[in-house]
C-alpha cells in the first residue's frame, strides 16, 4: 500500500477527475430521466436510470487507479456528486449519500490487494461490490420489498452489466491508455498483478 502523504499533483488529479465527472453524472441523470419518461408508460420506469449506474461509479475507480492510495476514490466520488448536486441535479443531498456508499464500493476490491492489483479481475470486482452497495442502499431507500421479484432482479440485473462494462472495462481502458501514453508517473505494467 501506498503510504506516502497526497501530493499537490494527487490533489490537483483529484479535483480535475471531479469536476469532469461531475458534469458526466449529471449528463447521465438527464439520460436517465428522458429513458424514465420512455418506459414510464410500459409500466417499466423504474428501470430507467439503471443502465448508467456504471457511469456513476467512474470518478472512485479512475481516481483509485490512477492514484493508488487509500480513500481517493471515496472523496473525489463525493465531491464529483457534490459538484453534481450544485449544477442542478433533482435528487438533491442525497447523492452524496449514494456516492459515499459507491465509492466505498469501489474501493473494497482494491483495498483487500492493499492498493497493488490493478488488473482487470479488481475493476470487475469493484464493479461488483459498488453495485451490491448501491442495491442495498437504493432498495432500503426505494422499499424493493414492495416491489415484484422480477423487477427488483432487472434493476440489480441492468445495473450490474452497467458497472461491469463502465467501471469494470471501460476505466480500465482509460486508465491503461493514459499510462501506455506515459502520463502516469508509475509504470503500470510493472506494478499490474497478472489477471
Amino acid at each position: 500500500m501506498n503510504r506516502k502523504p497526497l501530493t499537490l499533483r494527487d490533489y490537483l488529479l483529484m479535483s480535475l477527475i471531479a469536476v469532469v465527472f461531475g458534469i458526466v453524472f449529471l449528463l447521465a441523470v438527464y439520460a436517465g430521466a428522458a429513458l424514465t419518461t420512455v418506459l414510464t408508460p410500459l409500466g417499466l420506469g423504474v428501470l430507467g436510470y439503471e443502465p448508467f449506474y456504471g457511469i456513476w461509479y467512474m470518478a472512485a475507480i479512475i481516481t483509485t487507479y490512477l492514484i493508488r492510495k487509500p480513500i481517493v476514490g471515496i472523496v473525489t466520488e463525493v465531491i464529483a456528486a457534490l459538484i453534481e448536486v450544485l449544477l442542478g441535479n433533482m435528487f438533491g443531498v442525497m447523492v452524496l449519500i449514494s456516492a459515499f456508499i459507491q465509492g466505498v464500493g469501489v474501493e473494497i476490491p482494491f483495498a483487500l490487494t492493499k492498493y497493488k492489483n490493478y488488473s482487470y479481475k479488481v475493476t470487475m470486482l469493484s464493479a461488483l461490490s459498488a453495485t451490491i452497495l448501491s442495491f442495498i442502499w437504493t432498495g432500503f431507500r426505494s422499499n424493493y420489498l414492495a416491489m415484484d421479484w422480477r423487477i427488483v432482479l432487472a434493476i440489480f440485473v441492468i445495473r450490474l452489466l452497467s458497472a461491469l462494462f463502465f467501471t469494470g472495462y471501460v476505466s480500465k481502458v482509460i486508465c491503461d491508455k493514459l499510462d501506455d501514453a506515459g502520463i502516469l508517473n508509475h509504470n503500470l505494467k510493472a506494478s499490474e498483478a497478472i489477471d
